[in-house]
């Protein structure tokens, strides 16, 4: 991962957004939403974790819409807070955080969720969060997955999923190119028994979703179409 991942990082919040921090399915974990929904969202974040407030406030906006969200904490409070400190090493970080204990991590948060009651639930993945649902893909433990600009992720996965994914790409992204994910479309449409979704946005590039900068105007609306997109995803599959 270059450094052009991490551009327009976000400022770190214990106390954004209008819901909860509490332990749930072992993780310190975001919660938003009508807590007694049977429909729940998983939303797994990039690489700066669960206290980033615009991660929070789409959290937000899913559970406006009637959907329990919960956003882990998956890194253990150690997420990358600043890249340009010499003492911080990103290939010694992501060994420590990889996306296989992600998705042990994830199982627990979803045995959770079903143990409450929840009957149906869907998860998004934003970066390195993508490469955790596309794992979690791979079963029927979750009804629906939205991969928003994912970290490198391989035809072979792909090949796995078993429920109905969307993939939401920039057209500039070296971890994910657009070429690649226009393949894994139509790898994906040969699958007639699963619904799925690829579209690449135009002039955005990797993160765009979530590290818009909000003086920006097209950025802006870029970001809130690719949410919009995840949102009646949602809506579609997790009933």
């Amino acid at each position: 991962m270059s450094s052009s991942h991490f551009e327009n990082p976000p400022i770190l919040s214990s106390t954004c957004g209008e819901g909860t921090v509490q332990d749930f399915g072992g993780l310190q974990t975001y919660f938003t939403g009508p807590p007694h929904s049977k429909l729940a969202i998983l939303f797994i974040s990039d690489a700066f974790g669960y206290e980033a407030p615009k991660l929070r406030k789409l959290a937000d906006k899913v559970a406006a819409a009637g959907f329990f969200v919960v956003v882990p904490d998956f890194f253990y409070g150690d997420p990358v807070v600043n890249l340009s400190d010499p003492k911080f090493d990103l290939d010694s970080w992501l060994k420590a955080h990889n996306t296989d204990k992600g998705c042990e991590d994830a199982k627990a948060v979803i045995a959770a969720l079903k143990s409450k009651g929840v009957s149906a639930i869907g998860a998004a993945g934003f970066s390195w969060g993508g490469m955790v649902v596309v794992k979690l893909a791979n079963s029927t433990d979750i009804h629906a997955g939205v991969l928003l600009h994912p970290g490198q992720i391989t035809e072979e996965q792909i090949n796995d999923v078993k429920i109905p994914i969307a993939i939401l790409g920039a057209e500039i992204d070296q971890y994910s190119p657009a070429e690649q994910l226009k393949q894994f479309g139509k790898k994906l449409s040969e699958k007639s028994e699963l619904d799925s979704f690829v579209k690449i946005f135009p002039g955005v590039a990797h993160g765009w979703t979530m590290r818009y900068s909000v003086e920006d105007e097209s950025a802006v609306k870029s970001a809130e179409e690719a949410h919009l997109d995840m949102l009646n995803w949602f809506t579609k599959h997790v009933k």
